[in-house]
């Protein structure tokens, strides 16, 4: 694989992603039983912004400041974002910025790190080697945090059901390689298979309708508990990656509610045209 996520790191669909990876492990949190966090594709845990401009070859367009660039000294954001933002700018000092402009975005696993309670545990999976090692050197010696060099896929296959009988599992593959969305559906129909009633987390990009389709489909064709595709549309124009949308199924009790309005800023915030959206699509509804 060639894919480095520096170089997209904090852009508008990290911001996305990760606001609502927020308010679902605020939605676990609702209860007081531990639950285990399963990342598959976790990356090495935190990026420094001001190397995001580096190709391997070429300068390079960061993509961060059309991202949380953009949400880093705004006002009035809904309490789901600000809880977001909270956990980038804490990440940010902790690894060392004293500037007011962001310097260091953590990815998902720092994300989460900076809001698990001590019965909550987390395991990460990351295929790539420098990318383990990296992730390995962020959380060693942390009793709550266990590292896997692995293929991430594997991953509901080995550890679910978990002890605490819930999990939430991101699934957030790069993208790179073909067949993503169908090792993805696999993924899913194995976890559910271990833990009916866990929350599964299926980020994708937006590039092609025919393709998001295709996937919800082979979704469909499960047995699946209450399933939610949440989309944000910057650019529909874009010849490329146009928006991008989280699968969430069995997702957290009201939580289309409560990221309405987080998804609504968001396509306000970052939309690229005056054309930008945000839209709620329920698979299978809630009964």
């Amino acid at each position: 694989m060639n894919y480095r996520h520096h170089f997209h790191a904090g852009n508008f669909a990290d911001v996305m992603k990760h606001a609502l990876l927020v308010a679902l492990v605020r939605g676990l949190q609702r209860k007081e039983r531990g639950f285990l966090y399963l990342d598959t594709h976790a990356g090495r845990g935190g990026y420094d912004l001001s190397v995001a401009a580096q190709g391997d070859s070429l300068v390079r367009t960061p993509e961060w400041p059309e991202g949380v660039g953009r949400l880093w000294a705004a006002s009035d954001l809904p309490a789901e974002l600000r809880d977001y933002i909270d956990s980038v700018r804490q990440f940010d000092r902790r690894a060392g910025n004293i500037e007011e402009t962001a310097r260091f975005y953590p990815g998902s696993p720092w994300i989460v790190r900076s809001l698990v309670r001590p019965q909550d545990r987390m395991v990460l999976y990351e295929q790539q080697p420098a990318e383990c090692a990296a992730l390995r050197a962020e959380f060693a010696g942390d009793p709550q945090v266990k590292v896997q060099e692995a293929d991430g896929y594997g991953a509901p296959r080995a550890w679910l059901p978990p002890a605490e009988r819930r999990a939430l599992v991101l699934i957030d593959p790069p993208f790179e390689a073909q067949g993503e969305y169908g090792r993805m559906t696999t993924a899913v129909s194995e976890g559910l298979e271990r833990l009916p009633a866990g929350v599964f987390a299926l980020w994708y990009p937006l590039t092609e309708r025919a393709r998001v389709d295709a996937f919800f489909a082979s979704l469909r064709e499960m047995v699946l508990p209450p399933t939610l595709a949440l989309e944000l549309v910057v650019d529909p124009d874009a010849p490329k990656m146009k928006g991008c949308g989280l699968v969430v199924i069995n997702p957290p009790w009201q939580f289309e509610r409560t990221t309405r309005p987080t998804l609504a800023t968001l396509a306000a915030l970052l939309g690229r045209s005056h054309r930008a959206t945000a839209e709620t699509i329920w698979l299978v509804r809630e009964t």
